[in-house]
């Protein structure tokens, strides 16, 4: 146990997790349109010496943009702008490998990787709400399985993109007039179900060779895709039991892909509301709430559900049963009915344990009682870390930083400097040679 070290992320939802964090005084309404936003969030994170920073993303108006802000800037665009102005910190975006071609995402996430010095992660999506499928002219959205089968192969066309250039086929020899060793850029030559694309990438590798992948699923097919790919996984889970299973299970299914599952950083999602005294921190808890319209709530909750919120009555329970939506977020349903069930929750009660939307964990408290939460799942094996959602951007992070990383830092359990420079660095994830580079020297030692 002494060997592991704690990993924070902060899932940077614009104003904050709640979905009221835009309506406070010293909130800014126009944040998740100002890239500046994103500049200062990263920089309170590097000061704090997080891993990283993570940007979701959804193609399309998913929303009620009547009531919340959103996501709406393209992830690496704005990673790009992050990394200007930032120096270590992780940068992580989320990239559909349904809306996408895996020669677009390898190229981008290459250059920003390139660009930031090699602190680039791809967070591999398969995308499930039917407003981002009619962006792209489809009917309708493709079933689970299909998604999931797809981006096996996406993901593992892009990793062969991003080792189609070996480490030294850069020459850049001036006397020679030799700029590219291209006997060391190699074709990839895919020819899969889903997919035929030639290679190379036309982008030479990074400081950490490869963007770190990163994947958030919870269903059969989502932990399949992450043993079989992910570097580092988001999770949902509400209690330790949960976490602990959930690793368990990934770790297994990695060993079937000939994969050592200990190398997978596994991140549950983690809302803070801190207060110096436990009642300061229940009463930003209440007010936060309270500034939530129950409307937007109803609509959320019924969208994970994927139910008329007509069904939904605020003073009894969850309708029973539930049966698993065939093409929803399989993960934020299952976690929500699970939070429901256990809890003989009505509505109304659940709707505020999930912060009127939240869906991940909710912990409410001093930053000691932040602390020991963390460090208990932390040393259960029930999570690796944690993907932040402080409750509001950029405040509710300074206080994490400022109050909860001093006591984690001061039990030994999280670093007090970065010891490299690259995301891969602060995971612990090794430096993956270039496939092609293997196969090579493998031929001529055979």
């Amino acid at each position: 146990m002494s060997s592991r070290h704690l990993h924070l992320n902060v899932n940077l939802l614009h104003s904050g997790v709640y979905a009221s964090a835009w309506r406070l005084p010293d909130s800014d309404p126009r944040a998740c349109f100002d890239a500046g936003h994103y500049v200062r969030v990263a920089r309170i994170a590097e000061r704090g010496k997080l891993d990283a920073i993570f940007l979701a993303d959804t193609p399309a108006v998913t929303d009620r943009i009547d009531y919340r802000p959103f996501q709406s800037m393209e992830p690496t665009i704005v990673l790009a702008t992050v990394a200007a102005s930032t120096s270590h910190i992780g940068l992580i975006a989320t990239a559909s490998t349904t809306y996408n071609e895996p020669y677009n995402i390898a190229r981008r996430f290459a250059t920003l990787d390139l660009a930031s010095g090699g602190r680039a992660g791809w967070n591999a999506v398969t995308t499930a709400d039917a407003a981002s499928s009619r962006n792209f002219g489809l009917p309708g959205v493709l079933e689970h399985k299909a998604r999931y089968d797809r981006a096996k192969e996406f993901a593992e066309i892009v990793h062969a993109l991003w080792d189609s250039w070996e480490d030294d086929a850069f020459v850049g020899d001036k006397a020679t007039a030799r700029f590219v060793d291209t006997s060391k850029v190699h074709p990839i030559a895919h020819r899969g179900p889903y997919y035929s694309v030639a290679g190379p990438l036309n982008v030479p590798r990074s400081p950490q060779g490869r963007p770190v992948t990163v994947q958030a699923g919870g269903s059969n097919d989502g932990r399949d895709l992450a043993a079989a790919q992910a570097e580092a996984v988001f999770t949902l889970a509400q209690t330790i039991d949960e976490g602990a299973a959930y690793a368990r299970d990934l770790r297994t299914r990695a060993a079937a892909y000939s994969r050592s599952g200990e190398s997978i950083v596994i991140l549950p999602g983690l809302a803070t509301v801190i207060g110096s005294t436990e009642a300061e921190a229940k009463r930003r808890q209440d007010e936060l709430w309270e500034l939530v319209p129950i409307e937007y709530s109803l609509a959320r909750l019924a969208s994970t559900l994927q139910i008329d919120p007509a069904q939904l009555e605020l003073d009894k329970p969850l309708p029973d049963p539930l049966p698993l939506p065939a093409n929803a977020n399989h993960t934020m349903f299952q976690g929500t009915v699970n939070l429901a069930r256990r809890g003989n929750l009505t509505v109304r009660q659940l709707l505020r344990a999930l912060g009127g939307g939240v869906g991940h964990r909710i912990i409410v408290g001093t930053p000691e009682h932040i602390a020991d939460d963390i460090e208990a799942w932390f040393r259960a094996g029930a999570a690796d870390g944690f993907n932040l959602m402080p409750d509001v951007l950029p405040t509710g992070l300074e206080v994490f930083v400022d109050t909860v990383v001093p006591i984690l830092q001061k039990r030994g359990l999280f670093r007090k400097d970065y010891s490299g420079s690259t995301l891969r660095d602060h995971f612990g994830l090794p430096r993956p040679p270039s496939r092609f580079a293997t196969q090579v020297a493998a031929a001529a030692s055979a």
